[in-house]
């Protein structure tokens, strides 16, 4: 037969010396397409590949397009026994991806862009090689999806979990030590669980490494299941041990010293030795070599199921062109829709709020909340009769986008670079999220934040992105804006106090922005 033909070929000569011919006008397809999917989408690849390089948390993912290589030349042989063919159901899952990085663009959702950009390379493949070579690919194309750097929203919940595993290991271990959401006072000096220290690196590092060596050691899905388990928890645990170790050596040789052995010991080797103890635990249990492919040419091409799908074909070029000028719309559309913004008010204008008195914001401790590329800003202090004070935050977005994204990283009440750092969750109102500061270590904030568009108020950032990619995905010309109230606790008073009573005055806080912002 011709395929058995084209695989000794391939045997022989390489891959890359000498391709099937039945392969090589669809791969050459296929570089075209993704030439121009990633025309589409560069800023998103620029940005990811800008967090690969520069962001120590995702330095990982350089490794992930050699794996998906190294997963593709392994099955080389399988797919010299298929044939591709286009498929025209990849078309739609093509307009799917399309559509959510079209949402992301235009909301200024970056996960959501970067996600759209992969899942367009991934139905790609599916477009124009079809359902049988999507089978033989499902495991490298799925592990694709680590091109995305994600992680960063699991930072403050890390953070809170490492503290709670140091307070216990510290106690256990005889020294006296407080909590105080993420700090912990000892009698050496207070110790921060900072960002860096969360454990988030780590874990989506080892998740990444947990699935490729779930898939490629482990036949059973219990095994599977277990090992990745065990990669999500120890790492966790590990970062615990690591933050407590850190304390308990500070308490003998000194907070320098610590911090020093800390970032060469437990930032390079101690987590090698939790891999490296975390392999040879399961080593005992693998049950499949990283060369067992778990798929056949021969069965993929007997399989009715396949074939039933496979019967939905489209003419190589006809899905070429459909695919091309998909490219072409989508492209459109975002420069359509990006271009439309609300108008905006001449200027805010804060309505009043009974029984509360503006006076000057004098900032306390450089507490300044960002608003990157607002249009319009708006700073103010409140006061009542009982000495109660509460700043008040109000910024205004014609729309969303790169640079101008209300609920980005770095934005809103903590503000990176400055004395201030996050404590822990607050108590939020409806339609609010809340937060406690901490500066220098004394000097306590509460802040709530809500997110208006439309009719929309939210602390939810993803409530707001999704309200968001549907109106500008209808070219929906909403403004943005964003409240926080914060009040710091001073003589006695509480802040969380001040900042409840000042929002009961304000009514609908939803309305009062809308007033502020000339919409009512």
């Amino acid at each position: 037969m011709r395929h058995d033909a084209d695989l000794a070929q391939w045997r022989h000569a390489g891959f890359a010396a000498q391709l099937p011919e039945h392969w090589r006008a669809p791969l050459g397809r296929l570089a075209l397409a993704w030439a121009g999917l990633v025309l589409l989408a560069i800023a998103d690849w620029i940005a990811m590949t800008r967090q690969w390089w520069d962001v120590s948390t995702y330095n990982h993912i350089l490794f992930v397009p050699f794996i998906v290589g190294w997963l593709v030349w392994n099955r080389r042989e399988v797919l010299a026994g298929l044939s591709p063919s286009a498929w025209w159901p990849g078309l739609m899952m093509l307009g799917g991806s399309l559509f959510l990085w079209l949402l992301g663009r235009l909301s200024g959702f970056d996960f959501a862009s970067q996600l759209g950009a992969v899942l367009a390379l991934q139905s790609a493949v599916a477009v124009l090689f079809g359902p049988r070579v999507v089978a033989a690919l499902l495991f490298p194309l799925g592990y694709m999806l680590f091109l995305v750097p994600f992680g960063d929203e699991l930072v403050p919940v890390l953070q809170t979990i490492t503290a709670e595993i140091v307070i216990v290991l510290v106690g256990l271990s005889g020294t006296p030590a407080v909590i105080n959401g993420v700090f912990i006072d000892t009698p050496v000096g207070l110790f921060e669980v900072a960002e860096a220290c969360s454990g988030v690196k780590f874990l989506v590092a080892m998740l990444a490494l947990g699935v490729l060596v779930a898939h490629t050691c482990f036949h059973g899905w219990k095994r599977r299941t277990l090992f990745l388990a065990a990669c999500l928890a120890l790492p966790i645990m590990a970062n615990g041990v690591r933050a407590w170790g850190t304390i308990y050596i500070a308490q003998s040789q000194g907070i320098a010293f610590a911090e020093g052995f800390d970032h060469v010991f437990y930032g390079w080797v101690f987590f090698a030795l939790v891999v490296a103890a975390l392999l040879v635990g399961a080593w005992r249990w693998f049950d499949r070599l990283p060369e067992e492919l778990g798929v056949d040419a021969a069965e993929l091409n007997a399989s009715s199921f396949l074939s039933k799908l496979a019967d939905k074909r489209l003419s190589a070029n006809g899905a070429l062109l459909t695919l091309l000028t998909a490219i072409i719309a989508f492209a459109s559309w975002q420069t359509v829709a990006s271009r439309a913004e609300a108008s905006m008010p001449v200027a805010l204008e804060l309505p009043p709020i009974p029984g509360w008195e503006r006076i000057p914001f004098e900032p306390v401790n450089t507490w300044l909340p960002r608003a990157g590329g607002a249009d319009r800003h708006l700073l103010a202090s409140y006061h009542n009769a009982n000495g109660q004070q509460v700043d008040v935050s109000l910024a205004i977005y014609a729309a969303q986008g790169e640079d101008r994204d209300a609920s980005a990283v770095g934005e809103g009440a903590l503000v990176p670079d400055t004395p201030w750092r996050w404590l822990e969750p607050g108590p939020a109102s409806d339609g609010s999220r809340a937060e406690f500061l901490l500066a220098n270590g004394t000097v306590k904030r509460f802040a709530q934040t809500s997110y208006r568009t439309g009719g929309l108020t939210t602390g939810s950032v993803a409530r707001l992105k999704l309200a968001i990619m549907r109106d500008r995905a209808f070219v929906r010309r909403r403004p943005v804006m964003t409240l926080i109230l914060s009040s710091r606790e001073q003589d006695g008073i509480e802040p969380v106090d001040a900042v409840v009573k000042l929002r009961e005055a304000m009514g609908d806080a939803g309305e009062w922005m809308d007033r502020a912002a000339g919409l009512r």
